[in-house]
């Protein structure tokens, strides 16, 4: 792989605390204010999407999507086309969800797509196979690890603030790089 460099990601890694990691206090993350502030772009992760859909998305979330310019990461793509794969055909919401998602997929704008590179998934393999380890993550987890680090790996290298609702698993990720922007919500209801 020529954009993948082994020795200088386990370089990399050397922020391994070797413990497992607390969950800070809410007062001490960032996260949204009421009122929607100017700032760097987003790279938006999946349970924006789900919670969007789902009339869970809190105001001041609505309204920094109406002011700063939205990112994708293919990440999130492959995880609602997951969705997509998991539901039941004979489920009487099954058609209604899928044309949601399709609604969500197509009104990305191609040049807002961004793909993780060599570099950004060999390293987000490493960050999630220490963060199973610390943290004990089992099966299902393990995978939405390995989601959760490539999309703040790559939000990192393109310079973007990550928004996310997922406030435990991206607080252990701040607490390993704390170079990474992350803006937290909590959904409603």
């Amino acid at each position: 792989m020529a954009d993948f460099d082994f020795d200088a990601t386990l370089r990399w890694a050397r922020f391994d605390p070797q413990r497992t990691l607390a969950r800070r206090d809410d007062a001490e993350l960032p996260f949204l204010s009421e009122g929607p502030e100017a700032g760097s772009e987003v790279l938006l992760d999946t349970c924006v999407y789900i919670d969007s859909l789902q009339g869970r998305a809190p105001e001041a979330l609505l309204g920094l999507l109406d002011i700063r310019k939205a990112n994708h990461s293919t990440v999130a793509i492959q995880e609602l086309m997951h969705t997509v794969g998991v539901l039941d055909p004979r489920h009487p919401q099954t058609k209604t969800v899928i044309r949601q998602i399709g609604v969500v997929l197509q009104a990305m704008r191609p040049h807002r797509i961004f793909t993780p590179d060599a570099d950004v998934l060999g390293r987000a393999a490493l960050l999630s196979g220490m963060l199973c380890r610390l943290q004990g993550y089992e099966k299902d987890a393990r995978l939405r690890a390995l989601q959760d680090c490539s999309l703040f790996l790559q939000s990192i290298k393109l310079g973007l603030t990550v928004v996310t609702g997922n406030v435990k698993d991206f607080d252990y990720l701040l607490q390993l790089i704390p170079s990474g922007r992350v803006l937290f919500y909590r959904k409603r209801g």
